[in-house]
C-alpha cells in the first residue's frame, strides 16, 4: 500500500478511536463531564489532534449519526417498491438495528439530547437527515430522473424524521433503567404506527 493509502487509514482509525473513547467516556462519566481533554487522552491522541478531526464535542456525536444517513438511504431504497414509504423506513431503521446495532447510537445520551432540542449544532444534521431520505423514497417512487423529491415525498421524509425526535424525546424521559434498546425499537414501532394511522 503506497504512502497516501497508509496516511488515509491512519486518519480513518484515528477518527475511529476517538468517537469510540468518547462514547466509552460518556458511558462512563457522563456527557458534560466528559472534556475534549478526556477524550483525547483515552484516544491515545492530543487535544490539538482532536480538533482537527471535530470542532466540538457535539460534532463527534453528530458526526456518527451523519455516518447513519448514506446506510439509512440504501436500506430504504432496497425495500420493495410497493411498500408504502412509512413502512419502508420503519422497516430500514430496523433492519439496520439488526444488522449492525447501529442505531443505538441515537439513544446514547449526547445523540438524544442533541437531536431531540431544536440545538444549532444539530440542526444541519437534522435537515441532511431529513433531505438525504426524501432524496431515497423519490428514488424508491421513480419520480424524475434524476430523482427528486415532490413536496408530498419531502413533508414524507419531514414526518419520519419528526416521528424519530419524537421517539427521541420520550426514550429520554423514561427512567434510566427503561433506557434499553428494545425499548427504543418499540418506541419507533408505536411512532410510525401513529403516522400510518393518523
Amino acid at each position: 500500500m503506497g504512502e497516501p493509502g497508509r496516511r488515509e487509514a491512519h486518519k480513518l482509525a484515528t477518527r475511529q478511536a476517538l468517537q469510540q473513547a468518547a462514547l466509552r467516556m460518556f458511558e462512563q462519566h457522563g456527557y458534560a463531564a466528559t472534556t475534549v481533554r478526556d477524550i483525547a487522552s483515552a484516544a491515545g491522541v492530543t487535544e490539538r489532534t482532536f480538533f482537527r478531526y471535530f470542532p466540538s464535542k457535539e460534532d463527534l456525536v453528530l458526526g456518527e449519526i451523519v455516518d447513519l444517513i448514506p446506510v439509512l438511504q440504501e436500506q430504504v431504497r432496497a425495500r420493495p417498491a410497493g411498500e408504502p414509504p412509512y413502512t419502508a423506513v420503519l422497516q430500514a431503521l430496523l433492519s439496520i438495528a439488526a444488522q449492525r446495532g447501529g442505531i443505538a447510537i441515537l439513544f446514547s445520551g449526547p445523540p438524544v439530547r442533541l437531536l431531540s432540542q431544536p440545538t444549532r449544532p444539530a440542526q444541519p444534521v437534522v435537515r441532511k437527515l431529513e433531505d438525504s431520505l426524501a432524496a431515497a423514497l423519490a428514488e424508491r417512487a421513480g419520480e424524475s430522473d434524476p430523482p427528486r423529491p415532490t413536496l408530498c415525498t419531502s413533508v414524507l421524509a419531514r414526518a419520519c424524521v419528526a416521528a424519530m425526535r419524537s421517539v427521541l424525546i420520550a426514550y429520554s424521559s423514561l427512567p434510566e433503567p427503561d433506557r434499553t434498546l428494545e425499548r427504543a425499537l418499540n418506541l419507533i414501532r408505536e411512532a410510525f404506527a401513529a403516522l400510518r394511522e393518523g
